[in-house]
């Protein structure tokens, strides 16, 4: 393993535990030692790094994966806090502008995204394509569907569940969309976009 790897890996675990702060405070949650949590997302992604590329030696795309999902993590904390920002600004939390402050903060993630997992995850050195940035696009475009038709559906079809908030809510809305764009992004990004 390349020591950039488990640097990277601190630094999207230090980014996820910034963007985690931020949005517990706009979610009105509180926890003791929140102020920690940078530092511990670091230590874990770091560590889980060092399992993936143990792992991976056997099955590389296990280590694939694990890049890709550190990289998630990020989009996501990227995703949900941009939300966040909007909620807060707007005091917001569902109906339709919910599901355009959604598809806002999906695209920038979508674009974090792009750099990392080409860069970082698998590796591809050159300059991007019109071709590239053309596959890109469609598989972004199916993972935003994706991503926003499963979050309007937890939060406006579905609703808040278990007493929990409308702004909790919106947030859960997101991280149950941001699972299954995982599993679509991951294998259209190794298979269509980025493949060698």
């Amino acid at each position: 393993m390349k020591k950039i790897d488990l640097i990277l890996a601190g630094i999207i675990g230090f980014l996820d535990g910034i963007f985690a702060i931020f949005i517990l405070k706009t979610a009105e949650v509180k926890l003791p030692y929140v102020w920690a949590l940078p530092f511990a997302l670091s230590i874990l992604c770091f560590a889980g790094m060092i399992v993936a590329f143990w792992i991976g030696q056997k099955i590389f795309i296990l280590f694939q994966a694990a890049k890709f999902f550190l990289v998630g993590t990020l989009n996501t904390f990227i995703d949900l806090g941009i939300l966040n920002i909007f909620i807060a600004i707007s005091g917001i939390a569902s109906g339709v502008f919910y599901s355009v402050f959604k598809a806002i903060s999906f695209l920038v993630a979508t674009t974090n995204s792009y750099f990392w997992n080409k860069f970082w995850t698998f590796e591809k050195k050159e300059k991007p394509d019109p071709k590239e940035f053309l596959k890109f696009l469609v598989v972004t475009v199916f993972g935003f569907l994706i991503n926003v038709g499963v979050a309007s559906f937890v939060v406006n079809v579905i609703g808040p569940q278990f007493g929990i908030g409308k702004k909790i809510w919106a947030s859960i809305g997101a991280i149950v969309a941001a699972f299954f764009a995982f599993v679509w992004n991951f294998f259209a990004s190794k298979f269509i976009v980025f493949k060698k």
